[in-house]
């Protein structure tokens, strides 16, 4: 018998036939009791492979051996050295494929639940009405604007804060949070957790401007001529499309602008907040990953009678969290696998009507390591739809690139970087998370950000290139 057990602790959450009638967050988080029983059942190894795991590398050892003992302030206090957005990635964090994936419980059991046990500690602390300004560095009177408020640029601005640095942070939008408030929907992540999380970061020190567009209302070379640094955390707000027939109907919409209207814009309290938003009968999604998981989840919940998800791929090769794949089939969401769609048809009045999609076979792996979808010549079929949602990728935004000179970036926008220091081709400017990978995951975006503080300190104190 092991001396721990081999699963991990429930946690409860929702029903299917509950959470689908609102917007509520589906998961309720652990209690004291089970928080501390997931953590005694960390083996405190020696050699710890799960901080190796963790793109901002928490001593996650040391938080879990602190939570096993009862001693949360100690636990969140460790957490909160390397990750200043505990709340936030205990929920969003794909822990599986990360820390958990490494846990050396996980070779023989069920790996411990390191994503439950933070966000825990992170509502834990809120509860107690007392999150604690950790002691600063003495001020250096250097000066830092951060482009974008999403999880990149809060990561790089609380660690520079805390180094002593007078840091600005741009929002384009008139809320702060970048992906965290636009593109997650509440049930994932309930929107005033992100307030809470973006409120710590300025109790540092941190300047926040928003309804700032960098660009537009000024550019990339007069921020330089007032800041000593900049870092570009302006993430991946350019859609992806097809480029099929019949794209310009209406009743097709990008993931961006879809989640846009219901996150940021509170479109499902409509006529509460006044953002409408189309009610589609009929949905389909097209894409695999997490963003077209939150898309038609959203969809149910807006009041469709049926929100359907078209893949090319099979489900073993879907990129979205485990967990949001099973918890979109437990709501209902239909999966139509081996599928590409090849055009979009809509009604005299310009409405979509139907997608057209050709079956698919899996061929050989491509260059992602996935098995290549093949179509299958002559095997067109229509899927009924009044809504269709693309929800396939997305690119940065080419307006600072377009207004400002030596910036490198690739051919689709994303802004070219050392990846051991953040730094651009343009003296003094780093990048980092979406901007500079297109769209990845908050935690990698955050471990960017962390990387490009480390860089932006020691720049500013040498002044060496």
């Amino acid at each position: 018998m092991p001396r721990v057990s081999p699963t991990r602790t429930p946690m409860a959450e929702q029903a299917a036939e509950e959470r689908i009638k609102n917007f509520n967050e589906v998961p309720f988080g652990y209690t004291e009791e089970e928080a501390v029983i997931e953590a005694q059942r960390c083996l405190l190894c020696k050699r710890p492979t799960c901080i190796d795991g963790c793109p901002v590398n928490i001593d996650i050892v040391g938080f879990l051996e602190l939570t096993a003992k009862g001693d949360f302030r100690g636990a969140i206090d460790l957490i909160k050295e390397s990750d200043a957005l505990p709340a936030i990635t205990g929920r969003v964090c794909p822990q599986e494929t990360q820390c958990e994936q490494v846990c050396v419980m996980g070779r023989k059991y069920e790996p411990v639940a390191i994503g439950r046990v933070e966000r825990f500690l992170a509502d834990w602390e809120a509860a107690q009405g007392d999150m604690p300004v950790p002691e600063l560095a003495p001020a250096t009177a250097k000066r830092v604007a951060v482009v974008g408020s999403g999880p990149a640029g809060l990561t790089v601005a609380a660690d520079l804060a805390r180094l002593g640095h007078r840091v600005t942070i741009f929002e384009a939008l008139h809320e702060a949070g970048g992906v965290l408030v636009y593109g997650i929907p509440e049930f994932r992540l309930p929107k005033d957790i992100v307030r809470r999380e973006v409120d710590y970061v300025c109790s540092l020190g941190v300047e926040l401007v928003k309804d700032y567009v960098v660009g537009l209302t000024a550019t990339l070379d007069e921020l330089l001529e007032e800041y000593q640094a900049v870092f570009l955390g302006s993430g991946a707000g350019l859609p992806w499309f097809l480029d099929l027939p019949g794209e310009n109907l209406s009743g097709v919409y990008s993931a961006n602008e879809y989640l846009t209207r219901s996150n940021l814009m509170k479109a499902y309290l409509f006529p509460e907040y006044d953002t409408p938003i189309a009610r589609g009968h009929r949905v389909i999604t097209i894409g695999g990953g997490n963003v077209a998981m939150d898309s038609c989840r959203t969809a149910l919940r807006l009041g469709a009678d049926e929100s359907i998800v078209v893949y090319r791929r099979s489900r073993e090769e879907m990129p979205a969290r485990a967990e949001e794949i099973d918890r979109a089939e437990e709501e209902g969401v239909q999966f139509t696998y081996l599928t590409t769609p090849v055009a979009i048809h809509g009604d005299e009045h310009g409405q979509v009507e139907s997608l057209e999609c050709l079956r698919n076979e899996l061929g050989e792996p491509d260059a992602s390591g996935r098995r290549r979808p093949v179509a299958i010549e002559g095997s067109n079929y229509r899927i009924p739809a009044d809504i269709v949602i693309m929800a396939i990728g997305q690119s940065p935004s080419p307006l600072i690139p377009r207004t400002t000179d030596d910036l490198e970036t690739k051919r689709d926008g994303v802004v070219v970087i050392d990846p051991a220091t953040g730094k651009t081709s343009k003296r003094g400017v780093f990048a980092g998370g979406d901007v500079a990978t297109g769209g990845a995951t908050v935690i990698l975006a955050m471990g960017q950000g962390r990387t490009a503080a480390s860089a932006i300190d020691e720049y500013l104190r040498t002044g060496v290139w």
